[in-house]
């Protein structure tokens, strides 16, 4: 992954992680940095209520971007 993650960056799962009862593509968003590809990130249900906080590396997740950017 190219793209440095930070706090509060929206993402999404890469690969499924059927343990914590996760899928493939769930957004969730970076509430903690251990390390330097190393994050808390929190995945939440429709109604807003925290589903799973997992820690989780940067080859695990892809940055979502909800505006145009320059390339």
């Amino acid at each position: 992954m190219d793209t440095k993650l930070k706090l509060l960056d929206v993402v999404a799962l890469l690969i499924d992680r059927h343990e914590i009862s996760l899928k493939k593509g769930q957004v969730g968003t970076i509430v903690e940095i251990f390390a330097q590809n190393v994050f808390e990130v929190e995945f939440s249900n429709k109604q807003g209520e925290t589903s799973a906080l997992v820690e989780l590396k940067s080859e695990e997740l892809i940055q979502l971007h909800f505006e145009e950017i320059a390339v």
